[in-house]
């Protein structure tokens, strides 16, 4: 089961022969694995660092994704190091490691600049009903998803924002490749223009949706899953009127980001609240979890968020 993927099947079998041979470098291995591939990094850690330091082949392949998914980004830097060095001088390829360890680099400089959020709720939804969760003002527009909004059925992830007075909205949509970009359309009289996708420094490679646009009409908040901490990440962006283009995107950083799926970021400044949904720590397409902050000149105060399941 472990050779053909099949980690879910393989852990608990393993986790009882590590339990009874705590010492065999292999068990270790083999539960960490199991556990770093099923979203348990916490617990992989300690059975991966067992691994390493017994010298299992691989192991500090795992360790690094262990310790980058659990926010030890300088000890997965260090890791990955070790493991490009020991490639190099056996003459394997190291570039897949490489990329790795670029990311881990990253995400070791974002870690420095975060943003300190105050928690006001916490709560978990239905992934398939987290939109109804954004109780917007009505000056700040409306979210809705694809199918709801367009009365299309099928599975679409595509979400929709409509501007105060409905007249111009952007949207998730599937291209010809399947992957989604944000596309915008403007109500003429009764009708609507075709959609027009957002510029390429926006819909780059991977899935582009969830967009938000301030009531200033030009900062517009999306999430990518091309680059980043990992999964989705929530980027921002403002159009500039003078040249009809739009910034380069930046990363909204630590804590909105994280090794998780992160996105819908919606700022309701009538109210001075903001949300934003995350899988981090739920099952994996069950739940997700939806923040309520307070924002305060865009400077947010850190407490711990409690959480309820529903």
């Amino acid at each position: 089961m472990f050779s053909k993927g099949q980690y879910q099947e393989a852990k608990p079998i393993f986790k009882k022969q590590v339990q009874s041979q705590p010492g065999n470098a292999n068990y270790s291995f083999w539960y960490g694995v199991c556990c770093q591939q099923t979203g348990e990094s916490d617990e992989a850690v300690k059975y991966l660092e067992v691994a390493v330091k017994k010298r299992v082949a691989g192991a500090q392949l795992y360790l690094g994704q262990a310790y980058n998914d659990t926010y030890r980004y300088e000890d997965a830097v260090g890791c990955y190091e070790e493991y490009i060095a020991e490639l190099s001088r056996r003459k394997r390829p190291t570039e897949e490691v490489e990329k790795l360890l670029e990311k881990s680099k990253a995400n070791l400089r974002m870690v420095k600049g975060v943003e300190e959020v105050c928690v006001i709720d916490s709560f978990v939804v239905n992934k398939n009903d987290f939109l109804s969760t954004y109780k917007l003002s009505e000056e700040s527009g409306s979210l809705f998803s694809y199918n709801a909004y367009f009365q299309t059925e099928g599975k679409h992830p595509g979400s929709v924002y409509e501007t105060e007075i409905g007249n111009k909205i952007y949207y998730g949509e599937a291209n010809a490749g399947g992957k989604l970009r944000i596309m915008s359309s403007n109500k003429q009289l009764n009708e609507w223009s075709a959609g027009r996708p957002l510029p390429e420094n926006i819909n780059a490679a991977g899935n582009v949706n969830y967009p938000y646009v301030l009531t200033d009409g030009v900062t517009i908040y999306y999430a990518t899953d091309s680059e980043g901490l990992g999964g989705y990440d929530i980027f921002v962006t403002r159009y500039n009127t003078n040249t009809d283009t739009y910034l380069t995107p930046e990363n909204v950083g630590m804590p909105f980001n994280s090794p998780f799926n992160d996105y819908m970021y919606v700022i309701d400044e009538y109210n001075n609240l903001g949300w934003f949904a995350s899988d981090r720590y739920q099952p994996k397409g069950k739940y997700v979890f939806t923040y309520l902050s307070r924002t305060v000149r865009s400077k947010l105060i850190t407490m711990k968020p409690s959480i309820r399941r529903k």
